[in-house]
């Protein structure tokens, strides 16, 4: 469930650095811009025995936009944090397998152009999708989001809405089941919901 989150995570991440790219005249993003770690967060809520909601994130992010728009970002899946150690530890080993796929990646191109109107302040909506590869397994994954320039060298994404993406889709449901059984719980949600805010500075 959590890589899902960390899928919508990477797709803003390389939006947001799109929207930070200067006149059209100029080079697609004038350089690259680099993920602000401190800046930026990914959450996603996970439900248990149909009615328990409870908020996680990931604490280790890296992004990266070069001047044509290629984006990628990493996500290290050991650096899930879900507030209880013995939670956590059961994520990286049931879920995410951290000793075999230590790393999801998201990968996706971007059109500086239609965001380079954007001045300090001003806000835009995007739909995007971004390819998510986590677990062996590569899926695309689509989200809304609000990408707005907060200085002349650094931009924000976030999402416009929660984005539900199911853990089945990800080949997830078999880590998911695991936590279920071993943590003795009626049920855990395949569908999560995963809100983020990804800052971006340019080099």
């Amino acid at each position: 469930m959590t890589r899902i989150a960390f899928s919508l995570l990477a797709a803003t991440t390389f939006t947001l650095a799109a929207c930070s790219s200067g006149p059209v005249e100029d080079a697609p993003l004038a350089g690259e811009w680099v993920l602000v770690p401190g800046e930026s967060h990914l959450s996603f809520v996970t439900v248990k025995n149909a009615q328990v909601a409870e908020a996680h994130h990931f604490t280790n992010l890296a992004g990266l936009v070069s001047a044509d728009g290629a984006a990628t970002l990493a996500i290290d899946l050991s650096s899930v944090e879900t507030n209880i150690d013995i939670r956590n530890e059961r994520a990286r080993d049931l879920l995410f397998d951290v000793a075999d796929f230590p790393e999801a990646t998201v990968s996706l191109s971007v059109d500086p152009a239609s965001l380079a109107s954007l001045q300090t302040g001003d806000s835009t909506t995007q739909e995007v999708t971004a390819s998510l590869a986590i677990h062996g397994v590569t899926a695309e994954v689509p989200a809304t989001l609000t990408v707005t320039r907060i200085a002349p060298g650094k931009v924000q994404v976030a999402s416009a809405s929660p984005v539900i993406v199911e853990a089945g889709s990800l080949d997830l449901a078999e880590g998911v089941e695991e936590l279920r059984e071993i943590a003795n719980l009626d049920s855990i949600t395949g569908a999560v919901p995963v809100t983020f805010e990804l800052t971006f500075t340019q080099q």
